[in-house]
């Protein structure tokens, strides 16, 4: 096990792009060894050669892992253990929105249930490794951030399975937080509106409104995102963002309806 004493260990799932790898290079360059999971080891490591050349001592350890898998999730915090030996922050942020543009009555089952499986029961697994590492741990404690969205709270046109998917996430957020209590185990949720990233390039040409017309949507920087997630995690485990939304200003969500 690597000598880590002061320094902070975090997880990131779907560290490999977007909001993922901007929240996981902030926390890299503020001193957090970090580890980071995805399917793909190509740009975890990528991540991972970002995140040293901002700060050569950084500690990147990468772990490709499916977080709808139980046996990828177990080896992931095995591996955290092993490496690290504690865990003090988790960022459950790997998600999939599925298939865009399906209206309810031409969703396939099994398009159904890969949103389900990545987006809730993923969530669901890594924070339920993290809670036991972190109940188990000398000193006890730590904290997990759910990567809800807008979505948690308003949904688009023809998304049923993501939006279903970020309203359980709520739900998720607030048992955890409630059951962490006794443990020192904090949990919040930061829901995002239109980051700019692969996942919403749809945003800047065009996507479908509620009133049926398609219009371009403003977004903002992921780094925006990425520096409220590293606040939140850098706040003592005696207060908690139980709730924060971060959204690109002039986005049609406040008046939507």
């Amino acid at each position: 096990m690597n000598d880590t004493s002061g320094n902070k260990i975090a997880v990131v799932t779907g560290a490999g792009s977007g909001i993922g790898r901007s929240v996981a290079l902030a926390l890299a360059e503020g001193g957090w060894s970090l580890a980071v999971a995805g399917r793909r080891p190509e740009p975890l490591e990528a991540m991972a050669e970002a995140a040293r050349a901002a700060r050569p001592d950084a500690e990147v350890l990468c772990v490709r892992a499916d977080v709808s898998d139980p046996q990828d999730v177990a080896a992931l915090f095995a591996a955290v253990g092993d490496r690290y030996g504690r865990l003090d922050l988790l960022f459950n942020n790997a998600g999939t929105f599925g298939p865009a543009g399906v209206p309810v009555e031409d969703i396939a089952y099994e398009a159904w249930k890969q949103v389900v499986d990545v987006n809730l029961t993923g969530a669901f697994l890594c924070a339920q490794a993290a809670f036991r590492m972190m109940k188990e741990q000398d000193p006890q404690g730590g904290r997990i951030i759910n990567n809800g969205s807008i979505s948690a709270h308003v949904p688009r046109p023809n998304s049923i399975a993501y939006t279903a998917t970020k309203h359980a996430m709520t739900g998720l957020t607030k048992s955890l937080s409630l059951d962490g209590r006794p443990y020192r185990i904090a949990c919040g949720q930061i829901d995002i509106g239109n980051a700019a990233t692969e996942m919403t390039e749809r945003m800047q040409t065009g996507i479908l409104q509620a009133n049926g017309q398609l219009a371009v949507e403003p977004v903002m920087d992921a780094a925006d995102v990425a520096r409220t997630v590293r606040h939140m995690a850098g706040l003592p485990l005696e207060a908690n963002v139980q709730f924060a939304t971060v959204m690109a200003t002039t986005m049609p969500y406040i008046g939507r309806g």
